[in-house]
């Protein structure tokens, strides 16, 4: 399954509660954290919500 690495590139600081509690679900919180997570619609959806406050690395099937 391909991979997506998620990677907080601004603050959170003056945004809507639904950006913040956005972030803390994609297991994000502060500037320059990143986390892997599966490339599932979910989690499109919830980089659909903030893509002001990320950038989005794909990694492809490596099998």
């Amino acid at each position: 399954m391909a991979e997506l690495t998620v990677t907080q590139i601004r603050s959170a600081i003056g945004g809507k509660p639904k950006q913040r509690g956005t972030l803390r679900a994609l297991g994000l919180g502060r500037i320059g954290r990143s986390n892997t997570l599966p490339d599932r619609p979910e989690i499109r959806g919830m980089i659909a919500r903030v893509p002001h406050l990320i950038t989005v690395t794909e990694h492809g099937d490596e099998s």
